[in-house]
Parts: C-alpha cells; structure tokens; sequence
C-alpha cells in the first residue's frame, strides 16, 4: 500500500481531534476523503505527511513513518494543501525552481515551462503570482505539489476556484497521472461530484472517526442507496421489459422512476432502454448514490 492509517488519533492542544481513522489505498488510485466541515480531514493529512504527532495508531506512507523516516517519505511526497502558500512576489518559473532546488533539481527552463504546460497553466512571461485568479493559483499549486514526480500525491479541495471546464481539466490530469504514471492520489474534498468522477474507493469521516471505509459500489449496495432517475416518456410510455441492473420503482402517467445499481454506468443504461425500445424524452437525477450515502452517515453527526 502506498498509504496505509489505522485506528489514528491525534490531539491539539489537549483536545482530541481524530479518535480513529482508518484508510487504505495503493500505487495507480485515486481515493476519496470526504466527509462535512471540522471532520479532520485535514488533520489527517498533517498527521499522514508527519506535520503533526500522533497520539495512537498507525501510519506508513510508502512503507515507512512519515515522523520518524520523513527525509524518505518527502522525497516522494506531493502535496497540495487548501491554503496553498504561493509567493506573490515570484513568478511562476521562479516558484517552481525554488521548490525544485529544495529537491536538489536544478531544471532548464523549458523543464519549468512544461510542468506549466501540464497543469493547464501558461501566465505571460515575467507574470507575477500576485495577479493570478484563483484558478491559476490553484494549478500553479498542482504543478509545485507534481515538481519531485511523486509517487504520492495528497491534495486538499484541488478544484477550487475552477470553473466547470477547469474542473473537467483538473479530472483528466489526475486520471492520466494514476493510470498512466501510476501515481496514488490522496482527493480531500468536499464536492461529491469529484469523488465520483474520480474514485473507486473512499473514506467517509465525521467527528474525527472513519464512518465508512471501502469501494463505492460496495458502500452504496449495502447501506441500500442506489441511484434514482426520474424518465419522462413520449407517448404512452414503453411497455418493453427492463435490464436486471435497472428497477422500475413507479409509473405515473408519462413518468417513470428507476434505480440503478451503484456499478452501472447511467449512459450505458439510457442506450439500453433506448435500444430496447423506451421513448426517453427527458432524464433527471432524483438522487441516491454516493450523496444519499454521505449524508445519511453525516447528518446525526451534524445534528
């Protein structure tokens, strides 16, 4: 695993924070942490990088202690926090290069130029980081958290300040990183469309505790929160039959409600039901899923 936490508990000030959060995931993955605001999620991650000391439990990151081996983890470590410290007095080749050579790097221009180019990020020549908008601060925060070509990367809320095509963006560059450069992505965050977009497996936490642990498929099916759609049908509906992966829950007039199972993906079940005759005009996303989920495991926390 490329980082493992187990029964974690971390205090500030004489205060406990985290009481027991468990997490796992391996190189090539990408796992979501959600959970509601003042959950711990990022006390976790100051606790999983060694910023902060742990009370109890158990954490390795690439297999070593991030408190006690931290020169070793670091090295391959990328981080991007929700503040995300940037110089304003620097331009952007400058920022870069100074964080390289805290790794030892000295890189060409050009080096610079493409990690840039990599983010979605190109400020005019000489530029300085102060007039940034938020969205290019938050990119000029990724391309730092990618300059040592981590094997781990951990980023805090990296979508925000993104428009929706920057959102979009920011998804294809963290899919191509973890499947194609087999980097393990740590996504703290709390839009679910993210997580969804993105992930495989999560952690929901509240109150300093991990509430649930696993894939979303699995999470989904057995807290019985699968997807619900609403179909507006032309005519007088369809009277064809259903795959087994989709249920008819009711039928009113024109209407027709559905759930589908958390594995299934909703495009590939419109083509069906189109295929198999349904005259679909109008689809709407009624809920379940991943949302239906965080929320009935959050809201009596939050309460």
């Amino acid at each position: 695993m490329i980082l493992e936490i187990k029964h974690l508990k971390v205090s500030l000030g004489g205060v406990a924070i985290l009481h027991d959060v468990n997490l796992s995931f391996d190189e090539g993955e990408i796992y979501g942490l959600i959970g509601p605001n003042g959950a711990g999620k990022s006390t976790t991650i100051a606790a999983a990088i060694g910023l902060l000391r742990r009370d109890d439990g158990w954490v390795r990151v690439m297999g070593h202690d991030p408190q006690s081996d931290s020169k070793l983890t670091h090295a391959r470590l990328g981080v991007l926090p929700e503040q995300s410290g940037l110089y304003d007095w620097m331009d952007a080749t400058g920022y870069l290069a100074f964080f390289a050579a805290l790794y030892g790097w000295r890189p060409r221009e050009r080096d610079l130029r493409g990690r840039l180019a990599q983010v979605g990020l190109e400020p005019r020549p000489g530029q300085r980081i102060g007039t940034f908008s938020r969205g290019m601060r938050q990119r000029l925060g990724l391309a730092r958290a990618l300059i040592a070509n981590p094997k781990l990367l951990i980023l805090d809320e990296p979508t925000n300040g993104l428009d929706p095509r920057g959102r979009r963006e920011m998804h294809d560059i963290l899919i191509d990183l973890s499947t194609n450069h087999g980097v393990g992505i740590l996504l703290c965050t709390h839009l679910l469309d993210d997580v969804d977009r993105l992930c495989k497996r999560i952690g929901i936490i509240a109150e300093g505790r991990t509430v649930a642990e696993g894939s979303i498929v699995d999470l989904v099916r057995s807290h019985d929160h699968p997807v619900r759609f609403q179909l507006r049908l032309s005519g007088n509906g369809s009277k064809a039959g259903v795959p087994p992966e989709i249920t008819i829950v009711a039928r009113n007039g024109e209407w027709c409600t559905v759930d589908l199972s958390p594995e299934v993906d909703p495009q590939t079940a419109w083509r069906e039901l189109l295929f198999m005759g349904w005259p679909i005009t109008e689809i709407w996303h009624e809920g379940g899923g991943i949302e239906d989920l965080y929320l009935s495991l959050t809201e009596k926390r939050a309460a």
